[in-house]
């Protein structure tokens, strides 16, 4: 397999590292197809994309045809020698009109179908961040209409394997398909300290120690690429954190907040204020619900059982440790 080149940050371009657990997940799944549609969630900017990236190479290596679309980015990949899919894709990422995104989200699935009708036989559909595109009341709806394909195809195939991958944005979408038998919940974690440890060496110039790094990200890729950008600054990077959060109803739940950046798990308890968990959830501060660490809930290595250095607990944590300062900030600035 080859690993394929990520722009990382500004000027830096490195090599897909580590997620050996993710990447023997994705050969599972193409050895034997997905019965249901696979539903990866977690963190924001964990490294799903770069993860969805590198298993449209490995199903290609397996002989699958792949469509790998991101709305958001207007990004595909299109490994298929179907030209009229290529040109399709091609043309919605380019169109400049507000409906773009859902209808390269859309394609997706409807050039499944047509590569199915002419007799593809193995198919692999991978969909990034696709609920934003299409609104999060059409999740289910999009999840289900991805299975049809599987379940009621236009054509034979031999074996198809279909995922989504989100940061379960608001928590609608995750609980309202965990009703139903459309999806696999997956959850994907920030990186593993070892991976990490990997990534944070292909960063040239001078750069904190590894031991600050990760107590600064938890391991997330993303949080680490702002760091570097921001040459290092903590404080920078946690005051733009604290500019995207709505933090008016800080008052409303201080107790409960101070609770929460010293031990997550408290907004697990059956007392816990159910808007304020929603609110967090909404914004990409929390994970909520976290699955027991077997390593078939998970798509990767699971994050540890609890880690309050890095804001992780049994069931409950913060997106990176950066979220929990941000929020520690704002509790000290009311």
């Amino acid at each position: 397999m080859e690993r394929i080149k990520l722009k990382f940050a500004r000027g830096v371009v490195v090599e897909f590292v580590d997620r050996e657990l993710g990447i023997k997940r994705v050969e599972e799944w193409a050895a034997r197809g997905t019965r249901f549609v696979q539903l990866v969630y977690g963190p924001k900017g964990c490294g799903k994309t770069a993860w969805l990236k590198q298993s449209a190479e490995l199903l290609r290596d397996w002989g699958y045809d792949v469509i790998y679309v991101n709305p958001l980015q207007r990004d595909y990949v299109a490994y298929i020698n179907l030209k009229e899919v290529v040109r399709r894709l091609a043309e919605a990422a380019a169109e400049r009109s507000g409906v773009a995104e859902i209808k390269l989200a859309d394609l997706a699935i409807q050039l499944a179908k047509y590569a199915l009708k002419r007799r593809r036989k193995k198919i692999a559909v991978l969909a990034d961040d696709v609920f934003k595109a299409i609104g999060l009341g059409n999740a289910a709806g999009y999840v289900k209409w991805m299975l049809s394909v599987i379940e009621y195809p236009p054509g034979d195939y031999e074996s198809a394997v279909a995922v989504v991958a989100t940061s379960g944005e608001g928590g609608v979408s995750l609980r309202e398909l965990s009703k139903h038998r459309w999806a696999d919940l997956r959850v994907m974690w920030n990186m593993s300290q070892g991976g990490f440890k990997q990534l944070y060496e292909l960063l040239p110039g001078q750069k904190p120690s590894f031991e600050v790094a990760w107590r600064l990200t938890g391991g997330n890729p993303s949080a680490l690429a702002k760091l570097y950008e921001e040459n290092w600054d903590v404080s920078k990077v946690v005051e733009e954190v604290v500019v995207k959060g709505d933090f008016s109803f800080l008052q409303t739940w201080r107790s409960w907040l101070e609770e929460a950046v010293e031990d997550p798990d408290v907004l697990w308890r059956v007392d816990a204020p159910r808007e304020l968990v929603e609110r967090l959830v909404e914004w990409n501060f929390i994970v909520f619900n976290l699955p027991k660490r077997e390593p078939w809930l998970w798509v990767d290595a699971p994050p540890p059982e609890a880690d309050r250095e890095i804001g992780v607990g049994r069931y409950v944590a913060w997106q990176t440790p950066l979220h929990r300062e941000a929020v520690r900030r704002a509790l000290g600035g009311v």
